[in-house]
């Protein structure tokens, strides 16, 4: 009976091993931090206020105080308290390519969800709610789309705003003469130097870059007449236990109370590293999310 006894125990533990090992292999992700005892985070080094350099040229922003608290889930989910975290630096056109090649296992940056991407990538439950809008020098007297024709606009890279100017263009037959730069920071400079007399982006980064100037009064928001887009933390497709692991811990933020404080110390208090205040409160369509979290793009 003894024998039979262990000989059982060894069996069950055996199989109990199995399942759990089927479990977590579930989640690539998971494994993969839980391997390498470290995750991997993609920033961006000029998207204000979500993911930038700071003053001592460290990564800090919105998105990064949000990825956070994913980590803190991740470590302990596998029991990791000690989970290394590396830092690497993405931009408008390798951060899809890096998460789906696993260098990067969560963009914590400021990556807008559409259709297209989707069908590369997985996101989040929405972490904010942008439109596309136009930076220009408010001496130019620009006041809408139509006061761009014939003229040179920029856009980023990689950017949704390089399809949202090219079909612009084609839809109202404008003659724009659209130039791409390499990152925001680069098509920032190219309208302060006069190479371009608009810059297309997100209104909130769009905003960021307005604050940061010198004179920040001298440059205005024009709006774009595009819709509302959502921004999320971006990861590998097709995770489902990683993507119900970070959708929690951002509901759970959401549903604290601790989504809108971290909000407002971004976005409506001065930030470094210039002390300089967005003055961008929380929009109709971001309150709604943060009331019913959905990874919805409509």
């Amino acid at each position: 009976m003894k024998l039979k006894s262990i000989a059982a125990t060894v069996v069950y533990t055996a199989i109990a091993s199995s399942f759990a090992n089927f479990a977590h292999a579930q989640s690539e992700t998971l494994d993969r931090i839980k391997s390498a005892g470290a995750i991997t985070i993609g920033y961006r080094e000029s998207s204000i206020p979500f993911s930038y350099l700071g003053a001592d040229q460290q990564p800090i922003g919105f998105s990064l105080d949000l990825c956070a608290d994913v980590i803190g889930k991740i470590k302990a989910k596998l029991g990791l308290p000690d989970l290394k975290i590396n830092l690497t630096p993405v931009n408008s056109s390798n951060r899809i390519p890096l998460i789906q090649n696993g260098t990067v296992d969560l963009e914590c940056g400021s990556t807008a969800v559409n259709a297209k991407r989707l069908e590369q990538v997985s996101f989040s439950v929405a972490t904010f709610m942008v439109q596309p809008s136009w930076l220009v020098k408010t001496a130019s007297g620009i006041e809408g789309a139509r006061d761009l024709a014939g003229k040179t606009v920029v856009v980023t890279q990689g950017s949704n705003a390089v399809g949202f100017a090219q079909e612009l263009n084609g839809k109202d037959k404008l003659g724009l003469n659209i130039i791409q730069a390499k990152d925001h920071a680069e098509s920032f400079l190219t309208l302060n130097t006069g190479r371009a007399v608009a810059f297309l982006e997100d209104d909130i980064l769009l905003a960021g870059f307005r604050a940061a100037s010198d004179s920040p009064s001298s440059l205005t928001l024009v709006e774009g007449g595009f819709g509302n887009i959502p921004y999320a933390l971006m990861f590998s497709k097709g995770d489902a236990e990683f993507k119900q692991l970070v959708d929690g811990a951002l509901s759970e933020k959401m549903a604290s109370g601790e989504f809108t404080k971290l909000y407002d110390k971004w976005f409506t208090q001065p930030i470094p590293p210039r002390n300089e205040n967005l003055e961008f409160p929380m929009g109709a369509a971001l309150k709604e999310r943060v009331a019913k979290p959905s990874d919805s793009i409509e």
